[in-house]
């Protein structure tokens, strides 16, 4: 069995946690990765957050990233619709 410190040292992961960050009231909902950041277009112009860090979270539901592919297809119809105006 792996054990924390194991993934820890090898992969990275801040006390053995696979789920990026921790899966409690700090890190769910409009608070994951952080606050105002829980829509998955992050700070920096064009770059979308997803995966086990991003909203909803981890597991194998594949959920943020099917999430993070609704809104940038939103996006991108969005601008579409602007420049036919």
């Amino acid at each position: 069995m792996i054990e924390t410190l194991d993934l820890e040292k090898t992969f990275g992961l801040i006390d053995g946690d696979i789920f990026h960050g921790s899966l409690d009231l700090r890190q769910i909902f409009s608070a994951r990765p952080m606050l105002g950041h829980a829509d998955y277009p992050g700070p920096i112009a064009g770059l979308c957050l997803c995966g086990s860090g991003g909203h909803p979270g981890g597991g194998v539901t594949g959920a943020p990233g099917y999430n993070v592919a609704r809104e940038i297809l939103r996006d991108f119809k969005r601008k579409r619709m602007a420049r036919a105006r």
